[in-house]
């Protein structure tokens, strides 16, 4: 029943509301137990009075709709009400119909006040002037609880707007936080295969004399580009709202390894106890192994670079050390198993160092980057939470 009611107009349930309130001002038993300001008479009800209640409570159904509109009706039936002496329990819609204005108008509010003081003044001087013996403490009395419920109208209306406000704000965030870890996870995975792939398309530009040289070097491009392609199809899987979070590879750190050096980056690799199942720590060392040798084939190619991963109960630690570029051959032979002597020095942009090292403080872990003694060392350390 609730559910049904709140699927329901918001016209539909307001008038429910009048209706009720209407019912209520008919009953024998509450005549003249309504609002009364100017202490006259009370009068009887009669059929003039089955107009002045629906005219007092039927606008409610607009009160969200056209607050203004209901306010005017309201208060002209709540004015006959008062002069007329009848005194029902429908004047009780006028504070509920100035909440409402002061709750849903958009505009003209500061103007509306203004021209319903003017009406309340109006209404006192009538009523004085038909033998009221209300007396003017009774007559601001009562404007200021009218006072009253418009405040908390207004009040209403600006909770509801830093409601709103709180929920733009949240929404933003939110989208901006997405579009940067998309970046970051699109960055990781552009950057390092399409820099393998122009390496080793480089290297083979030297190797039309060596068809089976040229033959492992196309292969390894086409490799990399498969894994690329793997890559990026796991992250439009992270734009579909029915996929999990949690972070996935296309491989294993062997497999990385393994295309560094098909991309003539002589690596050594050492890794220190296993791996556990696949998850956020583990994802992370993977990716900041993966940002470290892309940024060895950028910038340090054909130079000798260690990686070194220990697998503890309670952290992964991670550490690259790349050297400087080795440049002894001149540019456009080839050594080392054909590879251009000149390093291939691509431009970068700097945002795979900065996304390094957000991902690892999200899992409250520690990330350097800096030159030792002519090295670039990348160090992590990253809770693995298997304590």
């Amino acid at each position: 029943m609730i559910d049904l009611w709140r699927r329901l107009d918001v016209t539909v349930r307001d008038l429910a509301f009048g209706l009720l309130l209407a019912g209520l001002a008919l009953i024998p038993a509450l005549g003249g137990y309504g609002t009364q300001v100017g202490n006259l008479p009370t009068r009887p009800m009669d059929a003039f009075a089955l107009l002045v209640v629906a005219v007092e409570c039927l606008p409610l159904a607009l009160r969200r709709r056209w607050p203004a509109g209901c306010l005017a009706l309201v208060s002209a039936g709540f004015a006959v009400d008062q002069l007329w002496g009848y005194h029902t329990v429908s004047g009780s819609a006028l504070p509920i119909a100035l909440l409402s204005a002061a709750a849903y108008l958009p505009r003209y509010r500061w103007t509306t006040v203004a021209s319903a003081s003017a009406a309340y003044a109006a209404l006192a001087v009538a009523l004085a002037s038909r033998g009221s013996s209300e007396g003017w403490t009774g007559f601001v009395t009562f404007y200021f609880a009218l006072a009253l419920a418009w405040g908390i109208g207004a009040w209403l209306r600006q909770s509801r707007a830093a409601e709103a406000e709180h929920r733009r704000h949240v929404a933003e965030t939110t989208r901006t936080a997405e579009r940067t870890r998309i970046a970051r996870e699109l960055h990781d995975v552009v950057t390092h295969h399409v820099t393998a792939m122009v390496v080793q398309t480089e290297a083979a530009r030297y190797l039309t004399a060596a068809p089976e040289r040229l033959d492992q070097a196309l292969s390894a491009i086409t490799d990399t580009g498969r894994l690329a392609i793997t890559d990026l199809r796991h992250l439009l899987d992270l734009l579909n709202p029915g996929y999990g979070t949690e972070p996935r590879t296309s491989g294993s750190l062997e497999t990385l390894i393994e295309q560094t050096r098909r991309a003539g980056q002589p690596v050594e690799f050492t890794e220190v106890g296993s791996p556990a199942a696949a998850g956020s720590a583990e994802a992370v060392a993977y990716r900041v192994v993966q940002e470290a040798l892309t940024n060895a084939l950028k910038h340090a190619h054909g130079s000798r670079t260690e990686v070194r991963v220990e697998h503890g109960a309670r952290e992964i630690v991670v550490e690259v050390t790349s050297g400087t570029p080795k440049l002894s051959v001149p540019s456009g032979s080839v050594e080392n198993g054909g590879a251009p002597a000149g390093p291939v020095v691509l431009p970068g942009s700097g945002r795979g160092l900065v996304g390094l090292r957000e991902r690892v403080d999200v899992l409250g872990g520690e990330f350097t980057a800096e030159r030792r003694e002519g090295e670039f060392v990348v160090t992590a350390r990253i809770p693995a939470g298997r304590a």
